[in-house]
């Protein structure tokens, strides 16, 4: 992606890996003066950077800035928050690898991997993995559904940051 060069960045923002914050190094506008920290927050929760016309998300920007080339894939936020875009916190990583790093579930279902059968008091617990959906089991709980998934994330999603029980 050849959305800015390197030296343009440099000479327009400067990035802290360690708050993951940019602030502009020079005058953009004259509401936004050199030392405001840059960047809007989009409707999909992530904050993107306007340089030269162009909306570049932050945390592509991170990395850019960080490693002086862009990523190649797409840039996962470990601990699932999409406005902490400290260096530490970000990696590259396939489609697929991105997904298995969910955070949140749909619903009021405080778990992840687990989903109430229907008409019954049984909880089932189901991992997806190359495109499909492998079903883990029938359990009694929900806690001991979560348990059985997050047993399998560690045999399925190996990359993916590995999650506690709630």
């Amino acid at each position: 992606m050849n959305e800015i060069d390197f030296t343009s960045l440099k000479t327009r923002l400067c990035y802290d890996p360690q708050t993951g914050k940019f602030t502009w190094l020079v005058r953009v506008n004259s509401k936004v003066p050199s030392g405001s920290i840059a960047g809007n927050i989009m409707s999909t929760g992530y904050l993107h950077i306007t340089i030269k016309g162009k909306k570049i998300l932050a945390h592509r920007l991170a990395w850019f800035y960080t490693y002086g080339v862009w990523p190649t894939n797409q840039i996962d936020h470990i601990n699932g928050k999409k406005l902490d875009n400290r260096i530490n916190n970000l990696r590259d990583v396939s489609a697929s690898e991105n997904l298995s790093n969910r955070h949140k579930t749909g619903g009021n279902n405080p778990y992840i991997g687990v989903s109430r059968i229907k008409d019954t008091l049984l909880w089932q617990a189901h991992i997806g993995f190359d495109g499909k959906q492998k079903n883990l089991g029938r359990f009694k709980t929900a806690e001991l559904a979560h348990i059985a998934y997050l047993d399998a994330k560690k045999i399925y999603h190996p990359t993916a940051p590995h999650l506690s029980v709630a």
